[in-house]
């Protein structure tokens, strides 16, 4: 164990208000894929540009191109929490973290166990009819060819936040709470490039401030302590 980690592991002994802010980075151990990574969605090779894809106009002006995307990259099955994933939903029932908050939408902080999960950009396994909200899960969304629909006839919509709409205000003020009221906050497995959803850390004005990533970050030079690596191996050592 090195001195960053060993530093990290005393933060966490010596606390029991600690707060996770995590991005893609703490899902990609698992086998899901990131954005913006070399191999990223956003790198590779598509009729239209993902981020287009992704759009809430693009979802209203071609449904079909969308849902054809997002059950082919977006609704990924086999995926299994990661020792990330693992280790935080311990930290909880150790009664040190206090919530993880995650840009991820697949769902395996709750898979392992983790029960305080706020999901800013929301997930895949909750759709609703847009006409009579009924609930879909995951499974009948990954079974379901071409526009999936409700059987009153209205069309499904994941649960996710896509480009051009807003994230859920209850959500952020929720998020915002634990992040200013924390003790230690631990941010891993983001580059901190989506926003409003990175600028969530300036609400934190605590002195133990870890960024844990493989690559650098627009942060680091503000946090009290960096470590440079992959996150799931990490937190396994604490």
């Amino acid at each position: 164990m090195d001195e960053a980690v060993k530093e990290l592991k005393k933060m966490i002994d010596e606390s029991d208000n600690i707060v996770f802010f995590g991005g893609a980075g703490v899902s990609t151990e698992s086998g899901v894929p990131d954005f913006r990574s070399e191999d990223g969605l956003y790198h590779q090779k598509y009729k239209y540009p993902p981020e287009q894809i992704l759009s809430h106009t693009f979802y209203e002006r071609m449904p079909e191109e969308f849902f054809r995307f997002y059950k082919d990259k977006l609704l990924i099955t086999g995926v299994k929490p990661n020792k990330a994933h693992l280790k935080l939903a311990e930290l909880e029932s150790k009664g040190k973290l206090k919530a993880v908050i995650t840009q991820n939408i697949d769902g395996l902080h709750q898979a392992a166990g983790s029960k305080k999960v706020l999901e800013l950009h929301g997930s895949v396994h909750r759709n609703y009819c847009e006409s009579c909200h009924k609930f879909y899960d995951f499974d009948f969304m990954a079974s379901y060819d071409g526009i999936p629909t409700c059987e009153c006839g209205g069309r499904i919509k994941p649960d996710v936040v896509l480009y051009e709409e807003g994230l859920d205000m209850q959500v952020i003020e929720e998020s915002v709470n634990y992040i200013r009221n924390a003790d230690v906050l631990i941010i891993g497995g983001t580059s901190l490039a989506v926003y409003p959803a990175a600028g969530l850390i300036d609400y934190y004005s605590g002195n133990k401030l870890v960024l844990i990533n493989k690559s650098a970050t627009p942060r680091d030079r503000q946090a009290d302590l960096v470590i440079q690596g992959p996150i799931g191996e990490i937190l396994d050592q604490i």
